[in-house]
């Protein structure tokens, strides 16, 4: 079972996002939140798989509520937003999201997006995020780390984090490398520790920022 936290302001919003959740057998909604300070207290005590996170929350906002789940290794973060608001998703991305998802989403695509992000392996897939990646590629504050840091990467790392730029799964990522994927995890790993990043969208931006290459298929 994935456990799952629903922190939405909007009652009528949150109810109807905790129905689609319900109905799926692998999901279970853990807990649920109006605010950002209460998004955090029950992240911290619950312990969920993914937190659903809405952006614009009253008493703490989504970022900084991110910022607080993902320092505390709480779970792992699902922002919900609005495209237009970039400062938002600028500061959640920092903050360490594993993903993004619009409001306006399908029942299907919440769940996947869920289920995805419950994998390890971010929501890099949807047109949106790879427009939202360029975009914030293109303001230069990605991530803590640069150029001088990928010395640190060993060539296969090097060869993932490429991989990660193009936003291939850990499942796409091994395929192409021909390694398993419990490998493809710990490369993973070791890169966001080496680099200092919190989340593998962190390292696809970082990826595509400096021009990391996406290796051929072996």
């Amino acid at each position: 079972m994935i456990r799952v936290l629903v922190a939405e302001d909007q009652a009528a919003v949150r109810a109807a996002l905790v129905m689609i959740l319900r109905a799926e057998d692998d999901l279970e909604v853990v807990g649920e939140a109006a605010d950002g300070e209460q998004a955090v207290r029950l992240a911290l005590e619950l312990r969920p798989d993914v937190v659903l996170m809405d952006i614009q929350m009253p008493r703490l906002d989504g970022v900084a509520a991110t910022r607080q789940v993902v320092a505390a290794g709480a779970g792992q973060v699902l922002v919900l937003t609005t495209f237009d608001l970039d400062e938002y998703v600028w500061g959640a991305l920092r903050a360490g999201a594993a993903g993004f998802l619009l409001k306006d989403l399908e029942a299907e695509t919440l769940v996947d997006g869920i289920r995805t992000v419950a994998r390890g392996d971010g929501m890099l897939a949807p047109s949106v995020t790879r427009r939202l990646i360029s975009s914030f590629a293109r303001t230069g504050a990605a991530a803590p780390a640069g150029a001088d840091a990928l010395a640190e990467l060993t060539p296969k790392e090097r060869e993932v984090l490429g991989c990660l730029g193009a936003g291939l799964s850990n499942a796409e990522i091994a395929a192409r490398l021909r390694t398993a994927e419990a490998t493809t995890k710990t490369h993973v790993s070791r890169i966001l520790a080496k680099l200092g990043l919190r989340s593998r969208v962190q390292a696809a931006i970082l990826a595509q920022e400096l021009g990391v290459p996406v290796p051929e298929g072996e």
